[in-house]
């Protein structure tokens, strides 16, 4: 007798959108095949909008160049970066789905410790599907995955967790690394394969790295805006980083988790140390004084939505952070104009919604 074969369905098929922002042809999809082609792609297409963008055949894919943002957003388009990966964030605003994924053209198939294919995309649903734990760190880590629970001392009173709002992975061979660590280690590459995911503790921030993210859109979609970076603009580099910092100060007051680690990607490109610190430069000097000021920073009661919590944010931004450098007025400005034009392409978005569900 035949057996039915529930896992065939793809998790969160028609309530997931992968996000890729690319100047070139996207043959790097074939590799993703077998896990992407259910799903629908947003492609952000920077640089010259000119340019023919190739997508291989059987993707459902919807494609935004240039002229494109220029003309859903108008004068809002301003707050889109321009020659920066950073412009991804317009693939955010444009969807419909409760969740996105999206990771960088450069990033192939990694492979687990067995020789077998990692669905990154797979694991990352699992861990927005299930609980964080922000408020008391679990030494088993994640206590919702199959075979692990928590350990003797947790308190039973904290084991329902938090809603997870965002699911960050990590990448071997090709370290995320700054321009100064490129620079003096050009030839490391990361072998070693943790099998573990993390929710970082509430107070504490990170480095968020935008090629191999996922999050709900629902819970914490305004909040994940990329900045001001690319042709123009003093700094680069810095687009998931200044999304990272504002996306865990927001969740740490909404009582949202962020968790870290699996799945894993291939990272296959280094880029220029020398460009990258021609892009950074400004960051590095600058983030001694960008982190403490999030560190610090402290929303009211009253911030009960993602936007208004970065409509606060911004104007903390403006306030303290414009003495470092006129960018971050600039900036701040764009803040609020990206969550104004959030608010028109979606105009029943709110609040953090109902916690999550079960993977």
């Amino acid at each position: 007798m035949a057996s039915s074969s529930p896992a065939t369905t793809p998790l969160l098929k028609d309530e997931l959108d992968i996000v890729i922002p690319t100047i070139r042809n996207l043959d790097f999809l074939e590799m993703w095949r077998p896990f992407f082609q259910p799903y629908h792609l947003i492609i952000v297409q920077d640089g010259d909008p000119s340019k023919t963008i190739k997508v291989p055949d059987g993707f459902d894919y919807e494609l935004y160049n240039r002229n494109d943002i220029n003309r859903i957003l108008g004068p809002r388009s301003s707050c889109i970066s321009f020659k920066d990966s950073a412009c991804r964030c317009f693939g955010y605003m444009v969807s419909k789905k409760k969740y996105i994924f999206t990771i960088d053209d450069d990033c192939f198939v990694a492979k687990n410790p067995s020789g077998e294919d990692i669905n990154a995309l797979e694991q990352h649903i699992k861990n927005l599907l299930s609980p964080s734990t922000p408020l008391f760190f679990n030494t088993l880590y994640d206590p919702y995955r199959e075979g692990a629970d928590f350990v003797r001392g947790y308190p039973f009173s904290l084991r329902e967790g938090v809603p997870t709002a965002v699911s960050h992975g990590l990448w071997l061979n090709i370290p995320d690394y700054d321009a100064p660590t490129q620079l003096v280690k050009p030839r490391e590459r990361n072998s070693r394969y943790v099998d573990a995911v993390l929710t970082i503790p509430k107070g504490t921030l990170f480095p968020m790295c935008g090629m191999n993210l996922a999050f709900d859109r629902d819970l914490i979609g305004p909040a994940m805006y990329f900045g001001l970076m690319g042709d123009g603009q003093p700094i680069g580099r810095y687009d998931d980083m200044w999304a990272g910092w504002c996306v865990k100060v927001i969740c740490d007051h909404l009582g949202l988790g962020v968790k870290t680690g699996l799945p894993y990607i291939w990272h296959s490109k280094a880029s220029n140390p020398f460009v990258n610190l021609k892009k950074e430069y400004k960051g590095i000097f600058w983030q001694e004084e960008i982190i403490p000021f999030f560190q610090s920073a402290s929303l009211p009661r009253e911030c009960t939505t993602v936007q208004k919590c970065y409509i606060e944010l911004s104007k903390q931004v403006k306030q303290k952070l414009s003495k470092v450098d006129p960018y971050f007025d600039k900036l701040a400005d764009a803040m609020v104009t990206w969550i104004e034009a959030w608010d028109e392409l979606n105009p029943s978005a709110g609040s953090a919604k109902l916690a999550n569900g079960t993977a």
